[in-house]
């Protein structure tokens, strides 16, 4: 329990940053955020919640300085790949989720045959959103979407559907309004769940009438067993393999986009590290570098692509899959890293894209994000310049560009 005090100073503070962000009076701040809450109710009354509960939720509901701190300013530098997966596939990290795998077995067993979805990846999701439940956010799920609501975003309406729905989940007796922990983009639970993805998803294993992936880790599981199976997995199949690429490849096939079976891969030279066979030469695979082509290569199926349905990036869903590999005892990737090789930061890359624009390889807009158009114009310009056209955005395609 927050003591008066201290919950008023927060507010003030609140009311101070966020005035500070829109360059507008506290009070003027504090009063225009009041009242974009309560146009909000349309919203709320859509999605079932009584105006007694929407106003209940929102009495004296102020702005959540973090979420607005966080949601406004992303990180300049982009952490290599490498890094990344030093901390997401700790030995830490996987000696725990041996320990947990171990200790939910039952369970697990249970919900892999209701779900179809293999254990160890479950596991493996919970470790990376919450350390397996060591820290589920010490923001409120309401308050959080709710900010993000007013806040001027273009994704208002987003948010307001995430606002509107948090409230309905408490409406419910999911679990109680003060008690709906969350980051500080409304992620909620052991498995960070966002409101209306918890209301398509979220299931009640453990029978006592409500979908608790807050307090109950069974619930946690097989709501997140269940997103992972209506997104398409495949049951007792990997995510991806690691491989080897011949020195003549052609890297134009990295390209994230051309299929093949991994009979297919294989004529082409494409091997597994040791010579080891593929369980199912019919599958189909795309190949991809996550760090160049001087780094690690994968040949991915289906299931990774399932995985970036939890969470949109190449980095978080090969970490998910080598920590399941790792929790059923897997060992780790045969390959090294290209540490000399550094990722570029956010206004790097968007020298990158400008450069690579004026010289008539289009990134289709200067954003410092790398997608696939950025991609695409990247391996344009290594081919151009007889380079490996492997599309990896580093300091040495910067300083080419430069000299170009």
């Amino acid at each position: 329990m927050i003591s008066g005090d201290i919950a008023h100073n927060r507010v003030l503070a609140a009311a101070a940053l966020l005035a500070a962000t829109f360059m507008l009076p506290v009070q003027a701040y504090a009063d225009a955020f009041s009242s974009c809450i309560a146009s909000k109710w349309s919203y709320a009354r859509a999605a079932g919640v009584t105006r007694a509960n929407f106003d209940a939720a929102t009495r004296g509901l102020r702005p959540d300085p973090d979420t607005v701190r966080l949601s406004n300013n992303q990180s300049e530098f982009v952490k290599p790949i490498w890094e990344y997966l030093d901390t997401a596939v700790s030995d830490k990290r996987v000696k725990e989720g041996r320990a947990a795998f171990a200790r939910y077995r039952d369970t697990l067993n249970k919900i892999a045959a209701t779900y179809r979805v293999d254990p160890e990846v479950v596991v493996a999701i919970w470790g990376m959103e919450t350390s397996y439940g060591s820290y589920m956010g010490d923001h409120n799920a309401v308050r959080a979407a709710a900010t993000l609501a007013c806040n001027g975003s273009r994704r208002s309406d987003f948010w307001s559907k995430q606002f509107a729905a948090a409230i309905k989940i408490a409406q419910d007796g999911h679990v109680p309004l003060d008690q709906m922990n969350s980051s500080w983009g409304a992620a909620m639970g052991h498995t960070q769940f966002i409101p209306t993805s918890w209301q398509a998803y979220a299931a009640d294993f453990d029978g006592d009438g409500k979908r608790d992936i807050w307090r109950s880790v069974p619930d946690a599981f097989a709501s997140t067993a269940n997103y992972l199976a209506k997104s398409g997995w495949q049951y007792q199949e990997t995510w991806g393999y690691e491989v080897v690429v011949p020195r003549n490849f052609n890297h134009k096939a990295a390209d994230g986009k051309q299929k093949r079976s991994l009979a297919e891969w294989s004529r082409l030279g494409i091997t597994r590290p040791g010579g080891r066979d593929w369980p199912r030469p019919g599958d189909q695979a795309y190949l991809l570098y996550p760090a160049g082509a001087k780094g690690p290569a994968f040949l991915m199926l289906k299931n990774f692509d399932v995985i970036k349905r939890y969470n949109n990036a190449d980095a978080y869903a090969l970490a998910v899959g080598h920590l399941a590999d790792r929790i059923i005892g897997g060992g780790d990737f045969a390959q090294n890293w290209p540490k000399d090789e550094r990722p570029l930061t956010r206004s790097q890359l968007k020298e990158v894209q400008s450069l690579l624009t004026r010289r008539g390889f289009s990134t289709g807009g200067v954003d410092g994000v790398m997608g696939p158009n950025t991609r695409d114009a990247i391996r344009a310009f290594q081919s151009s310049g007889g380079k490996v056209p492997d599309g990896y955005a580093s300091t040495q395609l910067l300083q080419d560009l430069q000299r170009r």
